[in-house]
């Protein structure tokens, strides 16, 4: 049985093909078009993932699309008429839209598919689960656990923005839902919109800027009072109550009521680019803290409603590492799922899973094969590809005719200080690079942070990069003993790897706290000591565990800096000429395309 998952219209497209429970293709539209998050409905990714299965939308057995359009339609009425006349401008700007294209969705779905071929439509059974029911299933139906608690949590799908649910062989159940306009997603989004960086994909700024602040000053304190006080009212359960005077989401064209917020917090809204002053890192640290507050009593509540060893995690907050890494640090779950495309490219995959077991009642196989492969679910390049992309960007390259004597010649550039674009196999799916679509360096040169931030991804220099481990030395450099393949978990750099921090450390500026050294691997080392991690198995990515293993005979560390194959503001890099574009645009030194190898 072959389904196609659709995710489109509001960020980060994405489609994918399961044929019964194994994933043929998945990946994002913004890979094809270059739009960064883009929202366009995934005509690319669709004609890509009917290749790799190699068959025709007639030969398809069902369509899933990722959310209920009506659903959302209902709830966007209900607020309006609710907040009227408040609200008129959106209203004016958003049903034209609405009425145009979301509200006749299936139509819209078949007439964007007319584009890709010819198919009789009276064969295709075009389906709809709700928002949060495909984030549940994207979550826990790859995942390797019979049973697991489940906990969703975004911005906002149909009404619901977070749920509590249980997965028990093919089944999903919901215990509980919160619904707008009272979010979590939202709430950290508003904060990520007042602190100057753009809505649904600059939270991760957020998350990276939280560390800087000096966590035990009085600003802090008592900007997460306020928050507690003024803006977010937190329940036992995790469930949350937004004070909607202070937020401008439910009918106005912002997030935020700006004025309000300038006087609560004693500043006005960050405009981007300009400076980052130590109280709005001290502001992230009290949006972060008070999140992880509410994420950790929703696991609370997850595990005491199912009793369960085993969590599930979905939805764009799952992709707050911090969050999870405090949850997965507690002990409160023995395993924990983080579905790699947590966010709304992963709904895609979540409503062919869900059509599949749930739709048609299909039985589910537990095993320990990781069902996201990997997350290495796009397209790769053969040689006659690469080298035509190399003749025409005129560049003269090196091949290799073995991956060994490759490994061991970048290992060799990797332990000399060159900054390497690494592009080999499958891209994967999601928003992490993990080792196919890479630029990759030396963890424990003290430069690289600031090099890398500045001359490569022009991208602002507070912002930390990953590490990426060997699997079996995960422990020798993190306090952790278990792994972590999609990069979804913050955790501390092992002590005995730390070095001091001097007097007065957490009341330096943000520059200043860079400057300094932090550990043995300071390229990767946060100034809170943490890191945001990356575990690789020879099974799951045998030639970039081979590139580690090679690196580790070589300077006796198995851990490098990975960060994802693109400079900022552009998705990251899909096709061989993209990769050489972005190499000749940066100050990379080298770039491997499979066992190609170019120099500046």
């Amino acid at each position: 049985m072959k389904i196609l998952g659709i995710s489109a219209f509001y960020h980060d497209s994405a489609a994918c093909i399961i044929e019964n429970e194994k994933i043929i293709a998945a990946v994002q539209e913004e890979r094809f078009t270059r739009k960064k998050h883009d929202s366009s409905f995934p005509v690319n990714a669709i004609k890509f993932c009917l290749k790799e299965a190699n068959i025709s939308i007639n030969e398809i057995d069902a369509i899933a699309f990722y959310d209920k359009a009506f659903l959302k339609f209902e709830r966007l009425l209900e607020t309006y008429y609710s907040y009227a006349p408040k609200g008129l401008l959106s209203f004016l700007k958003s049903m034209p839209i609405w009425i145009k294209e979301k509200l006749f969705i299936k139509k819209l779905i078949f007439d964007e598919l007319k584009k890709i071929e010819k198919f009789d439509k009276k064969n295709i059974k075009l389906l709809f689960p709700e928002h949060h029911l495909s984030h549940s299933s994207s979550a826990f139906y790859p995942s390797p656990f019979k049973e697991a608690a489940i906990v969703t949590v975004d911005g906002v799908g149909e009404w619901a923005t977070a749920s509590i649910g249980y997965g028990y062989e093919n089944k999903i159940k919901v215990y509980k839902e919160l619904h707008f306009p009272h979010s979590v997603g939202l709430l950290y989004s508003a904060f990520t919109y007042f602190l100057g960086f753009r809505v649904n994909s600059g939270e991760y700024k957020l998350m990276g800027l939280a560390p800087y602040a000096d966590k035990n000053s009085e600003q802090a304190k008592d900007f997460i009072k306020k928050i507690k006080d003024n803006l977010v009212e937190i329940k036992d359960d995790g469930s949350v109550f937004l004070e909607q005077k202070y937020f401008g989401y439910s009918t106005g064209l912002k997030m935020i009521n700006e004025n309000k917020w300038g006087k609560l917090f004693g500043f006005a809204v960050r405009h981007p680019e300009s400076q980052i002053e130590n109280h709005h890192a001290n502001l992230a640290f009290a949006i972060q803290s008070v999140t992880e507050e509410i994420v950790f009593k929703m696991a609370k509540e997850a595990k005491k409603l199912s009793n369960s060893k085993n969590l599930c995690l979905a939805g764009g907050v799952a992709l707050n590492c911090v969050s999870n890494g405090k949850i997965l640090s507690s002990g409160l779950f023995e395993n924990i799922f983080v579905q790699p495309a947590a966010g709304d490219a992963g709904g895609a995959l979540g409503s062919a899973f869900a059509t599949y077991h749930i739709f048609f009642n299909k039985d589910r196989k537990i095993t320990d094969e990781d069902k996201m492969q990997g997350a290495l679910l796009g397209n790769s390049y053969d040689n006659a590809s690469i080298e035509k992309a190399l003749k025409e960007s005129k560049v003269d390259y090196e091949y290799f005719d073995s991956f060994e004597k490759l490994s061991k010649g970048t290992a060799k550039l990797l332990s000399e200080g060159n900054i390497i674009g690494w592009f080999r196999g499958k891209m994967e799916f999601g928003p992490r690079a993990l080792g196919n679509r890479s630029i990759l360096a030396d963890a424990r040169n003290i430069e690289m942070q600031r090099k890398l931030n500045l001359k490569i991804k022009n991208r602002e220099s507070f912002r930390p990069f990953a590490p990426v481990v060997m699997s079996e030395h995960v422990s020798d450099y993190f306090e952790i003993n278990t792994d972590s393949p999609y990069m979804l978990f913050t955790v501390d750099v092992a002590k005995n790897k730390r070095k001091e921090k001097p007097k007065g450390f957490e009341q330096l500026s943000i520059k200043e706290k860079l400057k300094i050294p932090l550990s043995q691997i300071p390229a990767v080392t946060h100034v809170d000591y943490s890191a945001r991690i990356q575990t690789v198995n020879k099974k799951i990515n045998n030639d970039f565990w081979e590139l580690l293993n090679a690196f580790k005979n070589l300077t006796g560390d198995a851990i490098l800096v990975n960060t994802s194959f693109n400079v900022r503001g552009e998705p990251i890099v899909c096709t061989p000429k993209e990769a050489i574009q972005c190499f000749k645009n940066t100050e990379m030194d080298v770039v491997v395309i499979e066992n190609y190898l170019i120099k500046k």
